[in-house]
């Protein structure tokens, strides 16, 4: 069910979990700034989730109250997880669902990494 984005953090959402090490993941690339795995129901043949390791309900809070450096590093991380996948060329999508109309499900930041097909639309019409 989508959330509200406004909500404040929960420390029991999934990936909070999976930060804490409470929840297994396929781990995929982990750093100061952020933790990417697989994901668990995977939409494209390659789908890895990036997470932010600061609490952080969506991407609006991130660029409200993240510092410089979480979000340099959690970019720079994205980046490096969709070169390692070998999904720079032919490409890829990014995909940051953020509250209810946006379709987020889990209250803290995470990005989709889709690629290794042709993805098609980017929304229906």
């Amino acid at each position: 069910m989508p959330i509200d984005a406004t909500l404040p953090y929960d420390d029991d959402n999934i990936f909070a979990r999976i930060l804490r090490g409470k929840i297994p993941a396929k781990r995929v690339y982990e750093d100061a700034h952020a933790l990417a795995f697989h994901d668990i129901a995977p939409q494209a043949p390659v789908h890895v989730l990036v997470i932010p390791k600061g609490r952080y309900v969506s991407w609006d809070d991130f660029a409200a109250t993240a510092d410089d450096t979480e979000i340099a590093g959690f970019v720079r991380a994205v980046a490096t997880v969709a070169r390692e996948q070998g999904l720079v060329e032919p490409g890829y999508r990014l995909l940051a669902n953020v509250g209810s109309h946006g379709g987020q499900e889990v209250p803290h930041l995470h990005v989709h990494l889709f690629g290794g097909r042709a993805l098609g639309r980017m929304v229906a019409e």
